[in-house]
């Protein structure tokens, strides 16, 4: 086993290695040198510079576009489904089963099945080629809301939630000052998920967007890839890698830093 999770990690871990050793290549090394191999200079620096100017620094405004579909997409999706999963798990009321199938059922459907009717729906409303047009269908995830769902049934008992209603609390009170914080584990879960699916988005963008100035870094990249490789190409492969590296960044480090709200546990003991 341990030989085996040796293979998976070389196999995850290659890809990058070839990703940070490529961004240090100029452009002539790159097809000149052994890929997991330096080159004969090293610049880095020269290519992270050359990246975030190039086309007056049209890579600054794919990355700020990135941002904001992630703030406002990816954060709003997290808060939508944290409460419809925590509604769905705590509380009786009419029609629950079938929101539940429901739920189950958008689970099921890929995204880039409805990305067409979402692009004629937008397209009727005068949404597309708007950040609207991005931002308004991230929010919506249903297997965020599932996850939720699921986590909070088991993770905030029912006897804590009754404890603090004998005690007089409001349900607001309940759920900002007790369910929030046991929910914590997963809110971060369901976040990750979110911004990993809108910082990766490309498809939808792609049919959405006309105008490069909303592109995201996935379609941006792409169309450099592309103007790389055409008729008439341009000597920037060199850019191309070094932006997918600078992509990559915000994604570990958003990780590392929201690793460390995973914990277990946090209503042991609360229920005798």
């Amino acid at each position: 086993m341990t030989l085996l999770m040796v293979i998976f990690l070389i196999y995850a871990l290659t890809p990058i290695a070839w990703l940070v050793i490529n961004s240090t290549k100029t452009q002539a090394d790159l097809f000149s040198t052994f890929g997991l191999s330096f080159g004969g200079r090293f610049a880095l620096w020269e290519n992270i510079v050359a990246t975030i100017t190039y086309d007056d620094g049209i890579f600054l405004r794919w990355l700020g576009n990135t941002l904001l579909y992630v703030v406002l997409g990816a954060g709003g999706a997290t808060v939508l489904a944290t409460l419809a999963g925590y509604a769905l798990a705590k509380y009786r009321f009419p029609g629950r089963r079938a929101y539940f199938a429901v739920v189950l059922g958008a689970v099921a459907v890929p995204g880039t099945a409805l990305a067409v009717p979402t692009f004629l729906l937008f397209s009727q409303l005068g949404l597309t080629n708007t950040p609207w047009s991005i931002i308004l269908p991230s929010l919506i995830l249903p297997f965020g809301l599932y996850l939720m769902w699921v986590y909070a049934t088991d993770s905030v008992p029912t006897e804590v939630l009754e404890a603090a209603r004998i005690d007089g609390a409001s349900e607001f009170r309940i759920f900002f000052a007790i369910s929030m914080r046991l929910l914590a584990p997963g809110i971060v879960t369901v976040a990750l998920f979110a911004i990993v699916a809108t910082w990766n988005n490309y498809f939808l963008p792609l049919i959405m967007l006309s105008n490069p100035d909303w592109y995201p870094l996935t379609v941006g990249l792409n169309q450099w890839s592309e103007q790389a490789s055409g008729v008439a190409a341009e000597p920037i492969f060199n850019l191309v890698v070094t932006g997918s590296l600078i992509t990559i960044i915000p994604i570990v480090a958003i990780f590392l830093f929201l690793q460390r709200f995973w914990q277990a546990g946090l209503s042991a003991g609360s229920v005798k």
